[in-house]
C-alpha cells in the first residue's frame, strides 16, 4: 500500500456518503428556497423534512461543499468534539452513556473505530512504522558501533601477555558471540527484520502443527511477501479483534443478569477505538523525533481500562484493579490470537 493510498483510506474510513443533488429552487446566494423536500418530494414543515430527514435547504456553494466534507469525516458539528475528550478523559462515562441510549451527541462506537483504524494504518504507512527498513536503522546503527567497539576491547584483552589458557579460551568466545550477533545487526540494517530473521533460520523446521511449519518455509522463502500480506491482512481484518476480545470481558462479568453483551460490544470497541489512536499519536511522536515520549504512554492503557471499568459498570476500586489485571493479560491473548490468525491467512493467500 503507497503512502497516498493510506493517507486516502484514513480520510475514506470517517466519510459518511452525504451526497444532495437538489434539482431546482436554487437562489443567486447558492441557497435552494424550495417547498418541497427535493429528495423524496413531502411538502416542508420545518428546517427538516417529516419525511425522511434530509435539511429542508440544500446549499450549492463552495463553503458548503467543504462544510459537508468536514462533517462527513470528523463531524465537525460537534459529535467528535464531545466523544474524543470523554473518549480520553472519562471512557466510563461515554460507554455508559452510549450503552443508555444518549447515542445523538456521540459517535457510534462502530464509526468512530472505522475511522481510527483507517487513521492508525495511514499514519504508520506515511510515517515507515510498519516497513521494517525504516525506523530502527538508527538504533541499529548504535548497536553496530558497540558490538565492534566491544571486539576490539576483548582483541586488545586477549594480546595482554600472562594470560593463561583458559583466560584466552573464555575471550575467544565472547568474540565469537560478539561476532555473531555484529553479523546478525548488519543483516538487519541490510535485509530488514523479516528478511534477515528467516534468512539465518533452520533449513528445515519440524512442527507436529501442519500450519505453523508451512507459515516457516513460506516465510523463509518469501519474507518480505509474507510480511506485505501480514500488514494486508492486519488492515481488512481489524474488526476481528471486536469479537475475540468480547468473550474475555464477559468473563469478568459472567451470567450477569445487569450487564449483556451489548455493553461489552460498546465496551471493547470504544476501549480499541481509543488504544489505535494512542498507537497513532506515538507514530507521530516518533516521525518527529519524539520517541522517547513513548515509553510513559505505555502506562497510559492500563489507567484507561481502569476507568473505563469503573465508569462503565459501576465497579470499586478494588474491582476495576483485579479485573484491569486480567484485561491486561487478555489483551495480549488476544493479540497473540489475531496475529495467528493473520499469519494463518497470509499463509493460505
Amino acid at each position: 500500500m503507497s503512502d497516498l493510498e493510506a493517507i486516502g483510506d484514513a480520510v475514506t474510513g470517517g466519510v459518511v456518503g452525504r451526497a444532495v443533488e437538489p434539482k431546482a429552487g436554487e437562489g443567486p446566494d447558492g441557497h435552494t428556497h424550495e417547498a418541497d423536500c427535493l429528495n423524496c418530494g413531502a411538502k416542508l414543515r420545518g428546517p427538516y423534512c417529516h419525511e425522511c430527514g434530509q435539511h429542508a435547504h440544500v446549499h450549492r456553494t463552495l463553503a458548503a461543499f467543504f462544510h459537508d466534507f468536514a462533517h462527513g469525516v470528523l463531524h465537525f458539528e460537534g459529535k467528535i468534539w464531545r466523544t474524543l475528550p470523554l473518549l480520553a478523559w472519562k471512557p466510563g462515562a461515554l460507554t455508559r452513556r452510549y450503552i443508555d441510549g444518549e447515542r445523538a451527541n456521540f459517535l457510534s462506537p462502530v464509526a468512530l473505530f472505522l475511522f481510527s483504524v483507517f487513521l492508525m494504518f495511514g499514519v504508520l504507512s506515511a510515517t515507515g512504522n510498519v516497513n521494517p527498513h525504516l525506523g530502527s536503522d538508527p538504533d541499529l546503527a548504535k548497536a553496530e558501533q558497540t558490538s565492534a567497539a566491544k571486539i576490539q576491547r576483548l582483541q586488545a584483552k586477549r594480546s595482554r601477555p600472562g594470560l593463561d589458557a583458559g583466560d584466552i579460551k573464555d575471550i575467544d568466545e565472547n568474540i565469537e558471540s560478539e561476532r555473531s550477533d555484529l553479523a546478525l545487526i548488519r543483516d538487519l540494517r541490510a535485509h530488514g527484520v523479516m528478511e534477515a530473521t528467516f534468512s539465518r533460520g533452520k533449513e528445515h523446521f519440524n512442527s507436529n502443527v501442519p500450519w505453523i511449519e508451512k507459515a516457516y518455509h513460506k516465510a523463509k522463502q518469501n519474507p518480505d511477501l509474507l510480511l506485505y500480506k501480514l500488514k494486508s491482512n492486519s488492515y481488512k481484518w481489524s474488526w476481528a479483534l471486536i469479537p475475540l476480545s468480547v468473550p474475555f470481558v464477559w468473563l469478568l462479568f459472567p451470567f450477569s443478569r445487569r450487564f449483556r453483551i451489548y455493553d461489552h460490544v460498546v465496551f471493547v470497541t470504544y476501549s480499541l477505538c481509543f488504544m489505535t489512536l494512542l498507537v497513532t499519536v506515538g507514530a507521530i511522536f516518533g516521525a518527529v523525533g519524539l520517541g522517547a515520549v513513548g515509553v510513559p504512554m505505555l502506562l497510559i492503557p492500563p489507567v484507561h481500562i481502569y476507568r473505563q471499568l469503573r465508569g462503565t459498570y459501576s465497579v470499586g476500586s478494588f474491582g476495576a484493579t483485579w479485573r484491569t489485571l486480567l484485561l491486561l493479560l487478555f489483551g495480549v491473548l488476544v493479540l497473540s490470537g489475531f496475529i495467528l490468525l493473520m499469519v494463518t491467512l497470509g499463509v493460505s493467500d
